[in-house]
């Protein structure tokens, strides 16, 4: 396949530009995602031009496979490669949504103070489940718990009572190209 697809990018000065990738170019990019947002301990910012891209491709790809012959063993390949896809994208999407579910209060008061220049770390339809996940959990709490206890003990505070991301868990990452002037400051007695 030597089709190109626009994704839409962002360029130093805040606007948008078009980037033309191949398909192989955009499944790495998917898989870079995805394995950057499955070992940070943080909710990373989010792609939603990838994952949009993605969900076109596939829709072409099945497209193209309906038209071709059953029996062919390209075919299987390339079908097993469109799952192999849809399972990265699948988890990407998952692993964003457990992230999600399990720092919430966070999430959504980091959202609040995002400024209008900057990336921001949720989708609107992630930002609509966070907010609706919020609500829910808060009417969940009123239902089932604090009604039974004393009024002074009525409130909770989610963003006190829902742990934090751990910003100081260790990370892994791959240097991917020759890069020069790397300070790396030496551990303190209070690092260890």
């Amino acid at each position: 396949m030597t089709e190109e697809l626009n994704l839409m990018g962002h360029d130093s000065d805040g606007g948008s530009e078009e980037v033309v990738l191949t398909p192989a170019e955009l499944i790495e990019r998917l898989e870079q995602a995805w394995m950057n947002e499955k070992f940070a301990p943080d909710l990373l910012e989010s792609k939603p031009e990838i994952v949009e891209c993605v969900m076109e491709q596939l829709d072409h790809m099945e497209e193209n496979l309906r038209r071709a012959k059953k029996g062919d063993l390209k075919v299987s390949i390339h079908r097993m490669e469109m799952e192999r896809i849809r399972y990265v994208l699948s988890s990407y999407l998952r692993c964003r949504l457990m992230k999600i579910e399990k720092f919430f209060p966070h999430i959504l008061e980091k959202e609040k103070t995002h400024h209008e220049g900057e990336p921001s770390s949720l989708s609107p339809e992630e930002f609509a489940f966070a907010k609706e996940y919020m609500a829910n959990t808060e009417t969940y709490l009123k239902n089932v718990a604090l009604r039974h206890m004393p009024p002074n003990l009525q409130k909770v505070d989610l963003l006190r009572s829902v742990p934090k991301p751990d910003l100081d868990s260790y990370v892994f990452l791959r240097v991917k190209e020759r890069q020069e002037n790397i300070m790396v400051e030496p551990e303190t007695d209070e690092q260890r």
